[in-house]
């Protein structure tokens, strides 16, 4: 789903290299108009990918900064049409091909390898330019006063090509993943930045490598937000800028949803997923008291009436299935259809970003006991309170 639904998934970029002088909104209209998307539906060709504007995939010739410039934001959408052939059908069609040609040269007993190539090819072809190709439309929000990005899609395969797309349009400037150890470093404390550095397990700044090195980030803070949620009142205060006042309230819990796995790497090690409304973690503490680690959680965060829904992915930091407060806009009849268009626009924007802010504080509070010197006794008091229960699930 696109930035605009009510639930979408995102990942979040630092962009990084250096700007254009001049107007950076006129820049970006030629570039984007420069590799907007070309479509392949009267050609065989296999793929293309390319932007188009935000809410308009069929358009992609941003005519001028006004169809993609909102303030600060930059909005569009990168597409990607593919066609995909099945392979049974590939080797359908061919072995007709290759019955027609042993009965038009009976003095062959079997195609020839060259032959059979070019037949394969041919048949390739043939059925691309009459496969209608698959879109894919991914929405992107580039912050241009932060300089972030905000992606609404998850797969690693979608964020190389939109890493490497990125770099192609906007030449010296390139989309450096925010892994956790990186957003641990933006929100921590002055005071801890030290401690954080040195609790550093990555030998170098390579983002995949911070990811794995750095597990222990996403592990720990499940472990102690899951703690807070039985032992606490689970009340947070805001202390990240954004869309909130500094020192408002909130609330942050786990609930519905978790995903555990065993060992230092959970690659290929049996997960247990708990699903349903908690009540005492009994299932999931017996789990964490086994030797299991948190690998993703839903996540509550909800401020007076409103509340925001994550399933938050610890390796990475990804906001799966982000939900939001509905979009609330006053209706005004001397209102139109593009001021309406924008206020919605930025209401989402607004939403999107409290829920990023709460969970940035949350990650701060915890960050403030997981790198203080009493660690060890937090620690104590977590393992103490997963063997009261943990051991009867």
């Amino acid at each position: 789903m696109g930035l605009l639904s009510a639930t979408c998934s995102i990942c979040q970029f630092h962009v990084v290299g250096e700007r254009p002088a001049g107007d950076l909104a006129a820049w970006a209209a030629e570039r984007l108009a420069e590799h907007g998307f070309c479509s392949i539906e009267e050609s065989c060709e296999e793929s293309a990918v390319g932007w188009v504007e935000f809410g308009n995939p069929d358009e992609s010739g941003f005519a001028g900064p006004h169809v993609f410039q909102h303030e600060h934001y930059f909005a569009f959408t990168l597409r990607r049409d593919a066609r995909r052939l099945p392979a049974t059908l590939v080797r359908q069609y061919l072995q007709r091909a290759e019955a027609d040609f042993l009965a038009a040269n009976p003095q062959f007993r079997r195609v020839p390898r060259r032959q059979r190539e070019e037949m394969r090819e041919s048949v390739r072809l043939d059925l691309l330019q009459r496969t209608l190709p698959s879109p894919l439309l991914v929405d992107l929000v580039w912050n241009t006063e932060q300089d972030t990005v905000s992606f609404a899609g998850l797969s690693s395969a979608i964020i190389d090509i939109l890493m490497e797309l990125f770099s192609k349009t906007f030449e010296g400037l390139r989309l450096v993943p925010v892994p956790p150890y990186a957003r641990a470093l933006n929100v921590v404390d002055n005071e801890l930045k030290e401690s954080l550095v040195a609790a550093n397990q990555a030998t170098s700044d390579d983002v995949q490598e911070l990811c794995a090195a750095n597990r222990w980030l996403g592990c720990d803070f499940f472990l102690w937000l899951i703690y807070h949620t039985m032992t606490d009142t689970s009340e947070y205060a805001v202390c990240r800028p954004g869309p909130l006042a500094n020192g408002e309230c909130f609330v942050a819990y786990l609930d519905e949803h978790l995903t555990l796995a065993g060992g230092d790497n959970p690659e290929g090690v049996q997960k247990v997923a708990v699903s349903g409304p908690q009540d005492h973690f009994q299932e999931v503490r017996a789990a964490l008291l086994s030797g299991k680690s948190i690998l993703d959680a839903t996540l509550y965060l909800e401020q007076e009436e409103n509340l925001w829904k994550m399933n938050l992915k610890g390796e990475k930091f990804h906001f799966a299935s982000f939900r939001t407060p509905k979009v609330k806009i006053e209706k005004d009849d001397l209102v139109d259809a593009a001021m309406e268009r924008e206020a919605v626009f930025f209401e989402r924007m607004s939403l999107l970003e409290t829920g990023i802010q709460m969970f940035d504080s949350v990650l701060a509070g915890f960050l403030r006991e997981r790198l203080a010197a009493a660690w060890p006794q937090q620690e104590a008091a977590i393992r103490t309170w997963l063997e009261r229960d943990g051991q009867k699930a």
